[in-house]
């Protein structure tokens, strides 16, 4: 898994604050986190951002549907369709939106040729929508006095134990990742995030990909899983996720409220950083709070969804694995700020548009959540660092033959 959903995504700061609630959604598994809708249940279809965005990503799910086994399937209600069906989907859809068509247009060919699925979302049918962006910090290929934290690359005592090789009945469990302790000669969990700040030597175990100037800014870094550091030679690294230590993630935005630290209703990425700036002298105590630590790599292109392709600007979203076909054409109504004017407080616009599911992420859990790419720069960083907002969720394919 790659970028933010590997990373637990930007939504870890809201995760648990409310909004996302699954109750009276119980027991939902991939037949029936999608509810297939009659013709006369469709949303209006209007989209409201630029179409060569999302030709733009159906290109990426295409390369990853090509890639895949023909025969394999993915499930929609009760309805399955193999990946050459799921091609055959978007390429129709593509060739259809490259005309530009006005919405009348779209309504009438969704309605003639597709089915239209509606996320089951919470009590309400309602999805939580949060973002997640590609950051760009300064950084160094060398420790300085200014550079003096380092982004980790992938430890060398990191040991990955993939449970089903021992037996069938761990079939689908989550991969444990571990390493030797000698003097017990036993096999323990990996150092948490506290362990791994409290060791001198763990650079002579990990070495940097990159030095930050910030603690603050490597935290940020590992939430979105992916960034371009200019260096203070003026060129440009792209870091990639590598893996992490498998300890359990916990979200320090949820400890800040609980301890008083910022309310509720402010809180955001931004918030979160203004006081981790703030108060330099408690920073260990809450970053300890998430034992989950990332490690990373120099790659070219990107950032990469889970899926292994690139994501699209407000064209890629990140929902559960389990639930959601991968690759699919989604349709969402849901809420984005005015470009011209990105102040906190002003009230968010509604908007429509089309996207395709190329991610995932360890705090994008149930029917009720997706993570929306937002791209890079101060727009991203704003939408992704404030966006928790309600909204629905449709998965678009194309209809049989035989229909």
């Amino acid at each position: 898994m790659k970028l933010c959903a590997c990373l637990f995504c930007l939504a870890v700061f809201v995760a648990g604050l409310g909004g996302c609630s699954t109750k009276g959604v119980k027991d939902v598994t991939s037949f029936t986190s999608l509810k297939k809708l009659n013709p006369s249940q469709y949303p209006e279809f209007a989209d409201h951002l630029d179409f060569n965005g999302l030709m733009a990503s159906i290109d990426q799910s295409l390369i990853y549907f090509n890639r895949v086994p023909m025969d394999r399937r993915y499930q929609y209600d009760g309805d399955v369709f193999t990946a050459a069906h799921m091609i055959e989907s978007l390429e129709t859809f593509k060739n259809f939106i490259q005309d530009n068509p006005d919405p009348h247009e779209l309504n009438r060919f969704i309605e003639s040729s597709f089915f239209v699925y509606a996320s089951v979302g919470n009590e309400a049918g309602e999805v939580l929508f949060t973002g997640y962006y590609e950051p760009i910090y300064p950084g160094s290929l060398e420790k300085t006095d200014i550079y003096a934290y380092p982004l980790y690359g992938r430890p060398d005592d990191l040991v990955e134990i993939n449970l089903s090789e021992f037996s069938e009945k761990y079939e689908g469990h989550k991969r444990l990742m571990a390493r030797v302790d000698t003097a017990q000669k036993k096999v323990v969990p990996y150092y948490s995030r506290e362990q791994i700040n409290q060791l001198q030597d763990f650079h002579d175990r990990s070495v940097p990909v990159v030095w930050l100037k910030s603690r603050v800014d490597r935290f940020f870094l590992e939430i979105q899983g992916s960034g371009r550091v200019i260096l203070n030679t003026g060129d440009q690294v792209r870091v990639h996720y590598a893996t992490n230590n498998g300890n359990a993630y916990s979200s320090i935005g949820r400890y800040l409220i609980d301890i008083g630290e910022i309310p509720k209703e402010r809180m955001s990425m931004q918030a979160i950083r203004e006081w981790l700036e703030q108060n330099p002298d408690r920073m260990d105590e809450v970053l300890h709070q998430n034992e989950s630590f990332v490690f990373f790599q120099e790659g070219q292109g990107g950032p990469f969804g889970s899926i292994g392709v690139e994501v699209t600007a407000f064209r890629s979203i990140a929902t559960d694995a389990s639930l959601f076909p991968k690759g699919a054409l989604c349709f969402l109504q849901a809420y984005l700020p005015d470009p011209a004017d990105i102040r906190p407080l002003k009230e968010w616009e509604t908007a429509s548009f089309f996207a395709m599911n190329q991610d995932t992420g360890g705090a994008i859990k149930g029917p009720a959540r997706a993570d929306i790419f937002c791209g890079n720069g101060n727009y991203a960083e704003f939408t992704a660092g404030h966006m928790n907002t309600r909204g629905r969720m449709y998965f678009l394919v194309l209809k049989k033959d035989t229909e």
